[in-house]
């Protein structure tokens, strides 16, 4: 990880976030403290919140995978997608309802989840390696979520601030890759019974596999391989909706099934 920000910058990018999640408030953008193109300097910010989460007490669950659609790459001037860290607690899948109190200002987006079945670490991470490497995948709702006020981000903002990690909820229904292909996934997501997104796997950098070889190449590279048993959010199918309390919604992906998350109605004090 290269980075020319500085080591001063990068801490107070740190302090910010936390004191933003803390606090329950949004705060204002990273970028003023460690621009808007040095990604290694954002990453950086994320790994040392990841680091205080861990001493904390966290476990990590897997990672999700941010801006894999090329209109939102291009929105944000960026080439490529992210990541972030999903700890253990942010998976909200047995609960009746997501409590709307974690969170800031959420959005909902349907996505395939994987499991791994392998560590991704050593090898060429070819697509064989990939595909091999997937014990099931899922429905899924990443409930995304920006301690940034008024989701005023670019690209170094997002990375910094966990891939905009919120929540997520994982469907019933699982199946193997012999099973499916994820890319020929057809996914409708309503709230309430209006439909106010959908798309297919291929609008997920033309394949959610690609996106997670894409990961798996990332994350060794940062020094933090993906391992067998972790979840993978692989990143949006289609637009992603708010969701303030007392939304209910569902997405429906074909083979996979449906997954639905009622979001309760309190809020922070």
């Amino acid at each position: 990880m290269t980075t020319k920000t500085s080591t001063s910058a990068i801490g107070a990018a740190v302090e910010r976030l936390t004191a933003a999640a803390a606090t329950d408030t949004p705060c204002a953008a990273v970028r003023d403290l460690i621009g808007t193109t040095d990604i290694g300097a954002a990453y950086a910010v994320q790994q040392l919140l990841t680091d205080r989460r861990l001493a904390a007490g966290a476990t990590v669950a897997g990672r999700k995978i941010g801006l894999t659609s090329p209109a939102v790459q291009q929105q944000l001037g960026v080439d490529q997608p992210d990541f972030g860290v999903l700890f253990a607690d942010m998976d909200v899948t047995g609960l009746p309802e997501v409590p709307s109190g974690r969170l800031l200002q959420p959005k909902a987006e349907a996505e395939i989840a994987f499991v791994l079945g392998a560590d991704l670490i050593d090898g060429d991470l070819d697509d064989t390696q990939i595909r091999a490497a997937v014990a099931r995948a899922a429905a899924a709702l990443e409930i995304v979520d920006s301690r940034i006020a008024d989701w005023d981000i670019t690209i170094t903002d997002t990375v910094a601030d966990n891939g905009s990690s919120g929540l997520y909820v994982l469907g019933e229904s699982w199946l193997t890759l012999d099973e499916f292909e994820p890319r020929e996934v057809f996914m409708r997501l309503f709230s309430g019974e209006e439909l106010v997104s959908e798309g297919t796997g291929a609008a997920c950098l033309g394949d959610p596999l690609q996106a997670l070889a894409w990961l798996a190449r990332t994350a060794r590279d940062y020094g933090q391989p993906l391992r067998a048993g972790q979840v993978i959010l692989s990143g949006a199918l289609g637009p992603m909706v708010p969701t303030p309390p007392g939304t209910t919604v569902r997405a429906e992906l074909s083979t996979l099934g449906t997954v639905t998350a009622t979001f309760s109605k309190g809020t922070h004090s």
